[in-house]
């Protein structure tokens, strides 16, 4: 049974308001061609919609009547929102200069960042408290796992074939990548369709050696990819000052390697916790 509280409908009306505010001012601009921008207005549109179905389906308690655990559905979300409003995409690419940019440009960064927080506080009030029975989701790990899943996408909308089809070291990387992506997938639809019983040994004890696994791979990613990438490889003259070249792709695609390690590193000491400590108290 779906319980409704006070504060967590509050912060998610608020989240429609903001996401439909930052969308219209940036549409009454006019149209843009700019992958960044199709990025912002993706990403309101999208947080917008959910965000509208998770209050209607609420409201009805018509989540309560879904085969899926909706503690786990909305916790996701609600971190997959927080990592996908990003003000900065639009605040930074299309305001570098604050006196060239008219005051749409600027409410709509502002409006964007009252969402992001928003969400974020909507992640705090849907996670799962200690000692309190919830879905994996719910948990560090689970919102881990969100994270680490959504850090692979932003890796794969920066490669580029002709970059990494040169070299096997990329290629492998690129395999990292997909392989520890694909399980983080996994754990997620698992886990919101109820379905962690499929697993051929308990999921904790499956999580943990995935989790090391991972750790392995991304350490050999964190060395390979920046040294094929970046050996004879300068900074082009053509990548300007603004313009996200793809050369630039390359470092947020090490910066995002090492961030994700971090992260993957992070999701192993829960995990490890979770089984040697945990389960044996």
């Amino acid at each position: 049974m779906v319980t409704l509280d006070i504060r967590t409908l509050t912060v998610r009306i608020l989240e429609v308001i903001f996401t439909c505010i930052s969308f219209s001012l940036v549409a009454s601009v006019g149209h843009s061609t700019d992958s960044f921008w199709t990025w912002c207005m993706f990403t309101w549109c999208f947080c917008f919609c959910v965000t509208i179905l998770i209050l209607v389906l609420e409201l009805t308690s018509l989540s309560a009547q879904l085969p899926i655990s909706w503690d786990d559905f909305t916790t996701a979300f609600a971190m997959l929102a927080t990592l996908m409003v990003c003000a900065l995409f639009y605040s930074l690419i299309f305001a570098p200069a604050l006196c060239s940019v008219s005051w749409v440009q600027i409410a709509a960064s502002v409006t964007s960042c009252l969402a992001f927080i928003l969400y974020a506080v909507d992640v705090g009030l849907t996670r799962a408290k200690p000692g309190e029975i919830s879905g994996f989701l719910s948990t560090v790990p689970g919102l881990l796992k969100v994270l680490e899943a959504f850090v692979a996408c932003i890796i794969f909308i920066c490669l580029n074939y002709n970059q990494y089809s040169r070299f096997p070291g990329l290629q492998w990387c690129v395999a990292v990548y997909s392989v520890c992506f694909i399980f983080a997938l996994l754990v997620i639809i698992f886990t919101i369709c109820r379905l962690l019983t499929l697993f051929p040994a308990p999921f904790d004890k499956v999580l943990t050696v995935c989790n090391v696994l991972a750790v392995l791979l991304y350490i050999t990613a964190v060395v390979i990819w920046p040294l094929y990438s970046f050996q004879n490889n300068s900074r082009p003259k053509y990548c300007t000052k603004g313009i996200l070249c793809p050369w630039d792709k390359l470092v947020v695609i090490t910066f995002m390697t090492c961030f994700n390690l971090a992260a993957y590193i992070t999701d192993t000491v829960y995990s490890f916790r979770l089984v040697f400590f945990i389960s044996r108290n």
